[in-house]
């Protein structure tokens, strides 16, 4: 005897249909939205990198320097005057380095000339005297990066930071001088730079029988090479 399929025999006749179909129409949209995630990830990965830290080009750690430079000596109780300096660097790591210099300047005592002159009195100190100037520095390199000099090529640099001190050999001055400053390090090549320098060099000065705390400025610039010449 035949009877009418329910309505529940019938839904699940129709179901079971239309599974594959189903299937077949879901399975490429997942497929491809698991496709556009990957993409979207790997370009936030992308952008990641590019946004963060990236490694020196220049590399300093392990390496010697060697440098020339020239500037300016201004004294507190004597006159502005050139000098020429020497200095030898070992990087010990990128950030941390430790310095030798030597400076060699003629101080023009034009001060103590006027002084004589207005007290009628006779000078007991050259007028043009040699200063040579031992100095050693821990340098801390606080920053770096690159930048873009009038559209040409990228040039990186190092800022950074030196404290130290020394002995400044003249006539008015043979004791302990204490030394700090700031620098910029321009890197031309992988074995080339140019540097800035300034320094406030703090010492005991006798002059016409005073003793006095002086600040003496450094100002020089010249260029270094690095040993060996590649990273």
């Amino acid at each position: 005897m035949w009877r009418r399929p329910s309505l529940a025999a019938f839904l699940l006749a129709a179901a079971v249909s239309l599974t594959p179909l189903a299937l077949a129409t879901l399975l490429p949209n997942a497929a491809s939205a698991q496709c556009i995630d990957e993409a979207i990830r790997d370009e936030l990965n992308a952008r990641r990198r590019y946004r963060g830290v990236q490694e020196r080009l220049f590399q300093k750690a392990g390496r010697h320097e060697l440098s020339i430079m020239g500037g300016l000596y201004s004294a507190d109780l004597l006159s502005s005057f050139p000098m020429a300096q020497g200095a030898y660097t070992f990087h010990v790591t990128e950030d941390i380095g430790l310095e030798a210099s030597f400076a060699y300047t003629e101080a023009h005592a034009e001060l103590i000339r006027i002084l004589s002159n207005e007290m009628g009195g006779t000078v007991f100190v050259r007028l043009n005297a040699p200063t040579y100037i031992y100095t050693g520095h821990l340098i801390w390199s606080l920053a770096y990066g690159k930048m873009r000099w009038f559209g040409s090529g990228i040039t990186r640099f190092d800022f950074y930071l030196a404290i130290g001190g020394g002995v400044t050999d003249n006539q008015s001055a043979r004791g302990l001088t204490f030394s700090g400053g700031f620098g910029l390090k321009f890197f031309l090549t992988e074995w080339l730079d140019f540097r800035l320098d300034v320094r406030d060099q703090v010492l005991e000065q006798q002059i016409l029988g005073q003793s006095v705390i002086v600040n003496n400025i450094l100002v020089t610039g010249g260029l270094s090479i690095f040993i060996p010449f590649t990273n």
